[in-house]
């Protein structure tokens, strides 16, 4: 069975509560996000190809993140940390907020919500990537996923997940092979990150083949490239 990388998973050791639900009208310690957050800022493995980020999703199929907004609440002023179309925003590591402990709050009643770090790799402004450097990150991903996950230990890299937006336009990645062939991946729909309830977004996966080495190049920027695990 497939083992995808989740921040989530990997992150166990610090008892997220950052990963339980959160209701519109109840708040989240920053505090305790912080915790599950600092652990990839603090990991010292190697990690330049790989981001992280804390992500909000809905718990139930079809609701939907439209004008959902998490924000920072404090004592003295509040802070909006806008999404993605994944749910995902960069979690500032702020001293003050920790020493407040601020509230981390959602904007809609619609249900419930999980909040869980991700760490995906990272993307290329010009649309290409090198297979090479797509290997290296997997492995980056891999050896922080084992720094939280002893059981992760016999997985391998198995390849990468490109994820796109639903209403990207022409979406699709092209390889071009070291011999000067040329092929289209195919684009199915599937989740971001396993885990998620949504899972209508355009995705491409690309399988790591031997010791064939090329290029990847991506018609539309995509919004996430998500390791794969095997």
């Amino acid at each position: 069975m497939a083992c995808h990388l989740t921040a989530c998973c990997t992150l166990l050791l610090v008892g997220l509560a950052a990963c339980a639900p959160a209701v519109a009208g109840e708040w989240l310690s920053y505090r305790d996000a912080y915790r599950a957050m600092v652990v990839f800022e603090k990991y010292g493995g190697q990690k330049n190809f790989l981001q992280s980020q804390l992500q909000v999703t809905p718990r139930e199929r079809g609701a939907s993140l439209d004008g959902v907004q998490l924000t920072l609440a404090g004592k003295t002023n509040q802070v909006n940390l806008p999404l993605d179309p994944l749910g995902r925003t960069a979690f500032p590591l702020l001293k003050g907020a920790y020493d407040e402990n601020v509230a981390l709050l959602l904007s809609r009643k619609i249900g419930s919500f999980n909040m869980r770090p991700r760490v995906s790799i990272a993307l290329q402004p010009d649309g290409v990537y090198e297979d090479g450097e797509l290997r290296a990150a997997c492995e980056q991903a891999l050896g922080f996923a084992r720094y939280g996950d002893g059981s992760l230990r016999t997985r391998q890299c198995a390849g990468v997940r490109f994820v796109f937006a639903k209403r990207a336009g022409e979406v699709g990645v092209r390889v071009r092979r070291s011999d000067g062939s040329d092929a289209t991946l195919a684009v199915t729909p599937g989740v971001a990150f396993p885990g998620d309830a949504d899972d209508s977004f355009p995705t491409v996966l690309y399988r790591f083949a031997g010791s064939e080495r090329g290029q990847l190049v991506t018609s539309y920027p995509p919004l996430a490239i998500v390791p794969l695990f095997e």
